[in-house]
């Protein structure tokens, strides 16, 4: 089940489909307005996100040009219009459902997110290690180099991704990157991990390298592809 983040003025919505989500088993965080949405997507750090067109302080449009992560999104509106749904897909938006909805058919569009999202790294072509450009490390600059590519990050992300890189292939638990990476027990609720792995997988696309290098492996924990 996914990690579901609703960004939705309307407070029985919200209501209403957190109850319906979370009896499908899925984790439900809210948001009332764009600003708050754009914080919790760092800090909650969610698969999908649930997103009304329509909202005060800032709208979804506004939410889809600041956002800084590639999870997807459904867009839900009162309005149908072929000029909304349009501006939402040029956005990065990856589904448009109109209200009034149903349970039943929000349930399948999100079931056919999740196939993508957790089914596409494995109809891909595996990538062997000579499939991989040669990899260098700046340890001073947190700087990475991929072939003819490089990326700057911060201590914690370049710490992270070493860590991966020179164990790649073995599926790292999060609890042992917590301890030996972060150097802190991982909390129950603590998603500062899952933020720095998100991060560093945002800047790989940014310099369109595969953002599934990092694997997640699902009730398990990260592996460096190989």
């Amino acid at each position: 089940m996914s990690k579901i983040l609703l960004v939705d003025d309307d407070h029985l919505l919200r209501e209403w489909l957190t109850e319906a989500l979370c009896m499908q088993g899925h984790e439900v965080e809210c948001a009332v307005n764009g600003i708050e949405g754009l914080a919790k997507i760092t800090s909650f750090v969610p698969d999908i996100i649930m997103l009304d067109l329509v909202m005060p302080q800032m709208n979804s449009f506004d939410l889809l040009r600041a956002r800084e992560c590639v999870t997807p999104v459904i867009m839900i509106s009162a309005s149908d219009s072929e000029e909304d749904r349009i501006a939402g897909y040029e956005l990065g938006a990856d589904d448009f459902l109109a209200k009034p909805f149903s349970i039943k058919e929000l349930l399948v569009r999100l079931q056919a997110l999740e196939r993508r999202l957790y089914a596409a790294p494995l109809r891909q072509p595996k990538m062997t290690v000579r499939q991989i450009p040669p990899v260098d490390f700046d340890d001073a600059a947190y700087r990475i180099t991929i072939g003819m590519s490089s990326v700057d990050l911060t201590q914690t992300e370049f710490r992270l991704f070493k860590y991966l890189f020179e164990r790649k292939g073995q599926v790292i638990t999060k609890q042992e990157l917590q301890r030996s990476v972060l150097q802190k027990d991982l909390g129950r609720f603590d998603r500062n991990l899952d933020m720095h792995i998100s991060n560093t997988r945002r800047k790989l696309a940014d310099i369109s390298l595969p953002r599934n290098l990092i694997n997640t492996v699902r009730g398990q924990g990260y592996s460096f592809i190989a």
